[in-house]
């Protein structure tokens, strides 16, 4: 970058997470703490800067309208996570190409899924690509194609001959598909409200376990010892109730279930938390969750009882890190947000950013 075109940014601040004061600037595109000489421009002298937060569920391409397929459309959506300190979302499955959001430099980093998985009459209809169980390691195949590392599974969900929440796929069926996809380099992500089914996704060597407001202490230990994490979407959870209530007449037992489900939620994110299995925040934005709501999910987290300092790490640096990306390191994207006070200790800070800085440019400035 020449003298003649100063386009180097400033920035100085308190570091997270190593919580130095110190300067740093973004030359093409990349932090660098090395001191810089020629003429740069300041955007912060002080304040606590942090790589942004991270979507850790999130479904870029439909509404309670339906499938969204414009460009435009899908941008609008990322645009409401990117102006709630998002930088980075990994989309738990989509109905539809979203990797348009990936060519824009004004939107949040994107990691795809692909589809989501489900079977017939197992899942929202239209939603995911639908298969039986004897198709599921060729559709985990095909998927694994489209996505960037990631495969979402619908493993749980409604079943009408009991009239409660019950496994979808055999465990033998999810224990090939996951072993197929680990052979493809890619993880699995699975959709799971109840306790049935999380012993199989266990056991089959699951990545992540999306909801898992079932999950229990007696599988603490398998999941500690495989790597397998939690995203409970708090947020998502709220409208338990409200499913449950128009349920209840036709499915009285599962309106019962998710009422259980939802009462101790909080009990069991608090629970799994103490035990050290990892957790990471995500909405489950998409068609009944409005996009933009990840500092609500952070806020419901601090709610469990899980310490406030903890959960700012999972949102950020560790769930970055946790998908493969850079914190504030030496050469590093320069991807970053910086607050007029810590977030760790007061979660209105979130909601009055000094300045976003996405890919090395600024995205957002307060006035």
């Amino acid at each position: 970058m020449s003298e003649n075109h100063p386009s180097v940014l400033h920035v100085r601040g308190v570091f997270l997470p190593d919580e130095v004061e110190r300067d740093a600037w973004i030359v093409d595109g990349k932090l660098t703490f090395e001191r810089f000489s020629g003429e740069a421009e300041t955007l912060v002298a002080s304040g606590w800067v942090i790589p942004g937060l991270v979507d850790a569920h999130c479904h870029i391409g439909h509404d309670r309208t339906g499938h969204l397929h414009s460009p435009a459309d899908l941008a609008a959506q990322a645009l409401i996570d990117r102006d709630a300190g998002v930088l980075l979302i990994r989309d738990a499955g989509s109905p539809v190409d979203n990797s348009s959001v990936q060519h824009r430099e004004d939107l949040p980093r994107l990691i795809r899924a692909g589809r989501h998985i489900a079977r017939p009459r197992h899942y929202i209809r239209d939603l995911g690509v639908e298969v039986e169980p004897a198709d599921l390691v060729a559709e985990v195949e095909r998927q694994v194609a489209r996505g960037d590392g990631w495969v979402k599974i619908a493993a749980d969900w409604i079943d009408r001959g009991s009239g409660d929440l019950a496994p979808v796929w055999p465990d033998d069926v999810l224990a090939a598909a996951v072993a197929r996809a680990h052979e493809l380099g890619a993880r699995v992500a699975a959709h799971v409200f109840g306790e049935d089914a999380l012993p199989g996704l266990v056991a089959a060597g699951i990545d992540s376990l999306e909801h898992a407001c079932g999950l229990t202490p007696e599988l603490f230990d398998a999941c500690l010892r495989q790597g397998t994490v939690t995203v409970p979407t708090l947020v998502n959870l709220e409208n338990f109730p409200e499913i449950a209530a128009k349920g209840a007449e036709k499915f009285p037992t599962y309106s019962r279930h998710m009422l259980a489900l939802y009462a101790s939620s909080r009990k069991r994110v608090r629970e799994a938390w103490e035990a050290g299995i990892p957790f990471y925040t995500g909405t489950d934005a998409g068609a009944t969750v409005p996009h933009g709501l990840l500092r609500d999910e952070i806020a419901l987290l601090v709610g469990a009882d899980v310490p406030q300092h903890e959960v700012i790490a999972q949102a950020s640096w560790r769930a970055r890190q946790w998908l493969g990306l850079d914190g504030l390191v030496e050469g590093a994207d320069a991807d970053f947000v910086v607050y007029p006070a810590d977030p760790r200790r007061n979660l209105i800070t979130l909601y009055e950013p000094l300045v976003t800085v996405l890919r090395g440019k600024v995205v957002q400035a307060a006035a």
